[in-house]
């Protein structure tokens, strides 16, 4: 075993699987809430320069994390045997992944409708999914005590910029700002479940049997996502497709009014 793998042996350190609500997620519930506190509260009339800067830094910490997470997926060390093999399922493009090819388009693009559009997206969209998983972790904790740290700093990271841009934003985040991020959220969708059907028949040319279900939307495999995967099985396919789509689109819509038309804390009087 070589330095290298010795360091993965370390980084791939057991943990008793965390339980949702116990001390683990408790710890990074209150971790996510008082950092959304302060950067909104603190921060929620930045410059431009800074809130780029805001955005930058949560990119490159959960871009580094995911590359850790894409490796111990790959480690094997069993009967002090070490193999790789690639997971496929954890290819990162769900829509808990989109953060890191959303994120960029914030501080790399002036104010615009690329700007703007990632900016809606990422207020609404990533969001939701970020706080899905923050209150309802199912099972995405497992043994690996760095892949636990790294799903909570992800989705916790998602919450936390994600309202972010909401209150950053407010006094401009008009129906037509927000109608852009659908547009971003479409996009992506389609790119999903492009690459699902041609992946699925590489894989099935190539005889690989891997898993491979972006936004867990593929045809090929049934949506293990909370009442998705309940849907799935009894609607022909592609009224599932269109189920999820309008419902995924119905909740950012919710999140934009709520946050507009109902209650804003940060508005000024």
């Amino acid at each position: 075993m070589n330095l290298l793998e010795k360091f993965l042996l370390f980084l791939d350190s057991n943990m008793n699987t965390p339980t949702s609500y116990g001390v683990f997620h408790l710890i990074f519930l209150i971790i996510v809430t008082v950092t959304t506190f302060l950067l909104c509260k603190y921060f929620k009339d930045c410059s431009k320069t800074t809130f780029k800067k805001i955005i930058l830094i949560t990119w490159i910490i959960i871009f580094i994390l995911e590359i850790y997470k894409q490796i111990i997926f790959s480690f094997n060390y069993d009967n002090e045997i070490i193999t790789w093999d690639y997971k496929w399922y954890a290819f990162p493009f769900q829509l808990c992944s989109t953060p890191l090819y959303i994120l960029p388009l914030i501080f790399l693009f002036n104010d615009g409708k690329i700007h703007q559009a990632a900016i809606a997206y990422t207020a609404t969209f990533t969001f939701f999914g970020g706080m899905a998983v923050m209150v309802y972790p199912g099972d995405v904790f497992i043994e690996t005590i760095g892949i636990n740290i790294q799903t909570m700093i992800h989705h916790g990271s998602q919450v936390v910029i994600g309202l972010f841009c909401l209150v950053h934003e407010r006094k401009r985040f008009n129906f037509k700002y927000y109608t852009k991020g659908i547009i971003m959220f479409i996009i992506l969708l389609t790119i999903a479940l492009s690459a699902n059907i041609i992946v699925y028949n590489i894989f099935q040319k190539l005889s690989i049997g891997d898993t491979f279900n972006m936004f867990y939307v593929g045809p090929y495999f049934p949506s293990t996502l909370p009442l998705l995967s309940i849907i799935y099985p009894l609607v022909p396919y592609i009224v599932f497709l269109l189920l999820y789509t309008i419902g995924f689109i119905l909740i950012s819509y919710i999140i934009f009014f709520i946050f507009t038309k109902i209650y804003n804390p940060f508005k000024k009087v």
